[in-house]
C-alpha cells in the first residue's frame, strides 16, 4: 500500500512538473507569434481529451472542427503541436511556398529502436542522404524503363492472383459466404514487391520465410498505426506504457533477420564463378550501388539495405490494398457502375484473352474507376507527415520549428466547394479531360501527396491499380455474398497504417466464362 501511495504522489508531482512545462512551451510559442487557430487546450494533456471522447476518426472529426476553426488550424496533442490543412488553397500555399522547409518527417517513438532510419525514404529527414534516396528511387526503381522491363513480373503476379480466386470459386462454401476480397490483393501486392525485390514469391506453400516475414510486416503496420500516447506526453516514453515500441521494435528486427537472410544469399550468389542471373532487380540495385560520399555513403550497408527492403514492404502492400478493396466495394456497391466497366472491359479484350498493359490507354472509364477511388478513399487521409524543419510564416500564422502538420487529403477530396455530389462515387467525373489529375498539381486532389515528399511510387501505382482492378472484373462476376444488397453493404472506415474498410468486402466470384457457357445453355 506504500508503494502505491508513494507512486501515486510521485506521477502527481510529474504530472504538476510537466503541467508547469507545457504551460511554458505554449506561452513562448504565443509570444513568438500567432498560430492559426484551434480548440483551447488543456494543461499537460492539450486536445487529447477532447478529441479522445469523440467516437469519429480522425480525419472526419477534423473536416468538422475546420469548419469552426479554418482550413488552417492547431490542435495540441500534449506537448506535441499539430497544425491540419483542409483546404486546397491551404495546400497549396503549403506546397509551392513552403515546401521545403515544412519538409521534415515527425518520428514516431514505435519507430524509434536500435535500427536506425537511415536507409528510410518516408522517415529521413530532408537533406543530402534523404536526396540521396529520392534519385535513387526515381532514377533507378520507378523509371519508364525498369517498369517497362518489369511488366512480366506484374502480369505474372497478376495472373496468379486470378488463379488462386479461381480455385476459391470452386468451393461449396465459397459459393454461400464469398472470399475475402482483400486478402487476395495483399498476397498479390506481397507477392509483387517480392519478386521486385528478390525476383521471387514470398508467399507459396513451400515459403516457411515468406509467411514469418508476411507476419512480421503485418504486426508493425499494426502498432505502428496506433495512437502511442508517448507521442503526446514525452515523461512516458522511458517507461512505453502500451508497450507499442518494444512490439513494433521486435517485428522490426525479426523482419529484419529474414530480410537478412535473402541478402546474404543473393551475395553469395554474386560472388560464386557463375555469377547472377536474369533480369537486374531491386535488390541487384541497392548492392551494386555507389556512391560519391557527399550526399550519400561510398555503397549501402546490410542494415540500410534491410530498411529499404523492409519500406518497400511496408509502403507497397497495405496501401495498395487498401485502395484495390475500396474500389471492390464502390463498384459492387454501384452495380450500374461496374455493368459499365465490364462493358467497357468486355467489349475491347474478348473472354478467352486477358487485360495487359498496353490496353490501359484505351480504357478511360477503367482509369476513372481508379481516380475515384483515390479520391474518396486515399490511403493516407492525412498524408505522411511532415514537420517545420525551422520556424516559417504561412498565411499570416507563424508555424514554429518541429510543428508536425497533416495534410487532410481525405476533406479536400470531398470539399463540396470543389466536388459536385462529393460523397458519391461517380466515376464519369474523371472523364472530363481538364478534370485534376493525382500528379501534384491539384491540390484538391493529392491522394499521393505533392512537393519534395510526393510518393516516388506514383509510375508504379498508376499501372497496377488499374491492371487488378481491370482484371478481376473482366475475369469474374461478383454477387455480394450471404444474399445482401448493394445498399446494406457496412462501408464504415478504419484507420490504422492505412484508410481501409472496418468490415472486410466479403463476396462471391464467378468466372466470366463459366457464365457465358450457362447463358449459352439456356
Amino acid at each position: 500500500m506504500d508503494y502505491e501511495i508513494a507512486g501515486l504522489a510521485l506521477a502527481l508531482l510529474l504530472w504538476a512538473v510537466w503541467g508547469v512545462v507545457t504551460e511554458r512551451k505554449h506561452r513562448r510559442l504565443e509570444e513568438l507569434g500567432r498560430m492559426p487557430p484551434g480548440p483551447q487546450p488543456l494543461p499537460v494533456v492539450g486536445n487529447i481529451f477532447q478529441l479522445a471522447c469523440d467516437s469519429r476518426a480522425p480525419h472526419k472529426l477534423f473536416t468538422e472542427l475546420a469548419d469552426r476553426y479554418g482550413d488552417v488550424m492547431t490542435l495540441h496533442l500534449g506537448s506535441m503541436s499539430t497544425v491540419v490543412i483542409s483546404s486546397s488553397e491551404a495546400a497549396r500555399v503549403m506546397f509551392k511556398n513552403h515546401d521545403a522547409v515544412l519538409a521534415g518527417r515527425k518520428i514516431y517513438e514505435t519507430m524509434k529502436g536500435d535500427i536506425s532510419n537511415e536507409g528510410s525514404l518516408i522517415t529521413a529527414q530532408y537533406g543530402p542522404h534523404w536526396r540521396m534516396l529520392r534519385r535513387l528511387c526515381t532514377s533507378e526503381f520507378f523509371t519508364n524503363a525498369r517498369l517497362d522491363s518489369m511488366q512480366e513480373v506484374r502480369a505474372k503476379c497478376i495472373d496468379q492472383m486470378l488463379g488462386f480466386i479461381t480455385e476459391a470459386s470452386s468451393s461449396a462454401s465459397v459459393k454461400s459466404v464469398g472470399v475475402d476480397v482483400g486478402n487476395f490483393f495483399f498476397l498479390m501486392a506481397f507477392n509483387l514487391i517480392g519478386n521486385l525485390m528478390f525476383s521471387k514469391d514470398l508467399l507459396n506453400p513451400k515459403s516457411e520465410r515468406g509467411a514469418k516475414f508476411l507476419y512480421h510486416a503485418r504486426k508493425v503496420m499494426e502498432f505502428a498505426g496506433k495512437p502511442n500516447i508517448s507521442d503526446f506526453l514525452p515523461m512516458f516514453r522511458w517507461l512505453d506504457p502500451q508497450g507499442l515500441r518494444r512490439k513494433t521494435q521486435f517485428h522490426v528486427k525479426s523482419a529484419f533477420d529474414i530480410a537478412g537472410e535473402f541478402l546474404k544469399e543473393r551475395m553469395r550468389e554474386m560472388e560464386s564463378s557463375n555469377g547472377r542471373v536474369g533480369k537486374k532487380d531491386y535488390l541487384d540495385v541497392l548492392l551494386e550501388y555507389r556512391g560519391d560520399a557527399v550526399e550519400g555513403p561510398p555503397s549501402f550497408s546490410s542494415t540500410v539495405i534491410n530498411v529499404i527492403v523492409f519500406e518497400m514492404f511496408m509502403a507497397g502492400t497495405d496501401t495498395t490494398t487498401s485502395t484495390l478493396e475500396w474500389a471492390m466495394a464502390e463498384l459492387l456497391r454501384n452495380p450500374h457502375t461496374l455493368e459499365k466497366l465490364q462493358s467497357e472491359l468486355r467489349t475491347l479484350i474478348p473472354p478467352c484473352k486477358k487485360l495487359e498493359e498496353q490496353h490501359l490507354n484505351r480504357l478511360p472509364y477503367l482509369k476513372a474507376v481508379i481516380k475515384e477511388t483515390l479520391r474518396l478513399h486515399p490511403p493516407l487521409p492525412f498524408l505522411v507527415p511532415h514537420m517545420a524543419m525551422d520556424p516559417c510564416k504561412m498565411l499570416g500564422y507563424n508555424i514554429p520549428k518541429e510543428t508536425q502538420i497533416l495534410v487532410n487529403v481525405w476533406a479536400t477530396g470531398r470539399d463540396p466547394k470543389t466536388w459536385k455530389d462529393p460523397s458519391e462515387f461517380k466515376p464519369e467525373r474523371f472523364l472530363d479531360p481538364g478534370m485534376a489529375d493525382y500528379k501534384g498539381q491539384n491540390f484538391e486532389y493529392i491522394p499521393f501527396g505533392s512537393g519534395r515528399r510526393m510518393c516516388p511510387a506514383l509510375p508504379l501505382a498508376t499501372r497496377m491499380l488499374p491492371m487488378v482492378v481491370g482484371s478481376v472484373v473482366h475475369s469474374f462476376d461478383w454477387v455480394l455474398a450471404g444474399g445482401m444488397k448493394p445498399d446494406e453493404m457496412d462501408m464504415s472506415e478504419k484507420i490504422g497504417f492505412t484508410l481501409r474498410k472496418k468490415v472486410p468486402l466479403k463476396a462471391i466470384p464467378v468466372p466470366y466464362l463459366i457464365n457465358i457457357y450457362e447463358r449459352v445453355l439456356v
